[in-house]
Order: structure tokens, then C-alpha cells, then sequence
């Protein structure tokens, strides 16, 4: 994720192929999935070990680095537990996630489990993507319920897209009661592009067309909710006239943002939690605009192409 932009370019070649993309869905009954996204359905069907391949090799697979044990470790029993979400692409069996929820253990004195979308790297890695945020939150608090260790709080970091499952939880269970929450480099007010499918020296996959054909307002089909998890943190140029958008995306609900369905129950659960940490990447090129993982956005104006940081929003 440390990686610049070098130029606008990317991200202005990104909203063109959704526009492009948006018009051929757009001739699609809306019970048809995309062609690309349905290719990529049926190679996790057909051969799972070639999906998790082609996802993980992606270049929007934010893949954790093995990282070497802490040189100091706590013994004084001061920390609680911790539960650790990955990135989209990568899996709690990997080895990079591996070492940081162990070293995690090893600091902290406490132990630390990584909770994925799935049971293993294969299903873990597939359906990072196409088990969509809602059921991915309900299988990580089926698992936070089930684990013994966690049954007194817990913290929790979530890396990327893995925030989503840290945040989701607060906001819809939160019991046992999440104290401390960091989100690193997370999609936290969701994404309006991937630029890193559109660099010049690649060619795009069949993930990054999967991608492609359902930026925009696509995105927000019911259809497209329920399969792909990228779609549901999907967040550009939604503005009051947006009605797709408010009425079938899981961010806009995780955001309270429609009038007719807010939940009070969201700002409860938040409360529970007595420290939240963004950490924002200063040259992401996953996450754009990166300024969302400090809860800035996109500008909701029509056409609107201004990076709005937290305290300029409407939230």
C-alpha cells in the first residue's frame, strides 16, 4: 500500500472505464451479473485453487509482508486480547498476517487471533471478495462469539478492507464489546476508485474487469450488494438525488446516511467502544481518495470531483 500515485492519470482512466463499464450493465436485466464478475463465480466454483491464485495476485490484493518478532514483550496482564481482520486479497493463513497476529500476542502479553471471511486461505481469499461485508461481519462475530478468550473484550485492528469487519461488528453487535478500534489504511469511508487496476504497465484481469464493470451507480444494484464485497464500500457522487445508493448500499446503512432506515442501534453499539485510531497511509494507492481512511470523502456534489476531508463532510 506504500505506493504513490505518479500521476492523475490512473484515477481519471478509473472513472472513465466505470462510465464505459456503466453502460454496457446498464443494457443488462438486473438479474444478470456482469460477464467478468460472473467468470469470476464461476472459477471459485470450478476451480477454487485458481481463484484465490488470480485474487491474490491481483493488483488490488493487499497481501500483509512477514514482519520480525517485537524486541520487547508485555508480561503484566494490562492489555486484552486482540482480534485482527486482513486486507482484501490477503488471509489470516498467510504468512504475513500470521506474524502480525503473533507479534501482536508476543507485545501485547494477551493472546491475538486473525478472523478472516472463511476457514481456510483458499475460501478465506475468495471470498474476501465475493461474500459480501454484511454476511463477511455476521461470520466474524459468529467466530468472536464462539472463542472463549474473547468473551470479556477484546481490541481490534483491521488493515484495509479488514476494517470493515472490525467496524461492522461495533455498529451491529458489539458484544463482547470491542474497547480499542484501529483501523490502518482501512476503507473507512469506503473507496470512489482502484487506480491500481488501471496502471499503464498492466493489463487489466479478470478481478480488476470484475472491478471495472461495476463502478458507478451499478454498483448499487441489490444484484451486485450481494456478491461483491468491493461494491459494498463503493462510495462516489452520491448525493441527495442518489437513491440507489441509499436505498441497497451496506455502506450507506453502516453510515445511518438514509433518513428512512436509520438505526439507532448503530450509535449505540459505537459507544461501547472507548478508542478509535485511524491510520491513513500518506501515498495509498489502494484506497482513493486515501483521505477517506480518516473519514474524509468525495465531495457528493453531481460530477463532483473534490477530496472533502473529515471535518468538511456532512458527517
Amino acid at each position: 500500500q506504500d505506493c504513490s500515485i505518479p500521476s492523475s492519470d490512473p484515477v481519471k482512466l478509473t472513472f472513465k472505464m466505470a462510465r464505459l463499464a456503466l453502460l454496457a450493465v446498464a443494457v443488462q436485466a438486473e438479474s444478470e451479473l456482469p460477464s467478468s464478475l460472473q467468470l469470476l463465480l464461476d472459477l471459485a466454483t470450478d476451480s477454487p485453487d485458481d481463484a484465490a491464485k488470480l485474487i491474490a495476485e491481483s493488483p488490488v490484493a493487499a497481501i500483509a509482508p512477514v514482519i520480525g518478532e517485537p524486541q520487547t514483550a508485555s508480561n503484566d496482564g494490562e492489555y486484552l486480547p486482540t482480534v485482527v481482520a486482513h486486507g482484501m486479497g490477503d488471509s489470516c493463513f498467510n504468512a504475513g498476517m500470521k506474524s502480525i497476529t503473533k507479534g501482536i500476542g508476543q507485545k501485547t502479553g494477551q493472546y491475538s487471533t486473525c478472523i478472516g471471511t472463511a476457514g481456510n486461505r483458499i475460501t478465506d481469499t475468495i471470498d474476501g471478495f465475493l461474500k459480501n461485508m454484511d454476511k463477511s461481519v455476521d461470520y466474524f462475530a459468529d467466530k468472536i462469539k464462539k472463542d472463549p478468550a474473547l468473551a470479556n473484550g477484546f481490541n481490534c485492528v483491521g488493515f484495509s478492507q479488514g476494517n470493515s469487519l472490525c467496524r461492522g461488528y461495533i455498529q451491529k453487535y458489539n458484544n463482547p464489546p470491542v474497547n480499542s478500534f484501529m483501523s490502518v489504511h482501512g476503507t473507512v469511508m469506503g473507496v470512489s476508485a482502484f487506480p491500481s487496476c488501471f496502471r499503464q504497465e498492466h493489463s487489466l484481469g479478470l478481478v480488476c474487469k470484475a472491478l471495472a464493470e461495476v463502478l458507478g451507480d451499478a454498483a448499487y444494484s441489490t444484484l451486485i450488494q450481494d456478491v461483491l464485497f468491493q461494491a459494498d464500500y463503493y462510495r462516489h457522487n452520491v448525493g441527495p438525488n442518489s437513491k440507489r445508493y441509499l436505498a441497497h448500499s451496506q455502506l450507506a446503512a453502516m453510515n445511518n446516511e438514509n433518513p428512512d432506515k436509520f438505526n439507532p442501534d448503530i450509535k449505540t453499539n459505537f459507544a461501547k467502544t472507548q478508542q478509535f485510531v485511524m491510520v491513513k497511509a500518506a501515498k495509498d494507492s489502494m484506497v482513493y481518495p486515501n483521505e477517506n481512511e480518516h473519514w474524509g470523502a468525495m465531495d457528493d456534489a453531481p460530477n463532483g470531483d473534490k477530496i472533502l476531508s473529515m471535518r468538511e463532510t456532512k458527517f
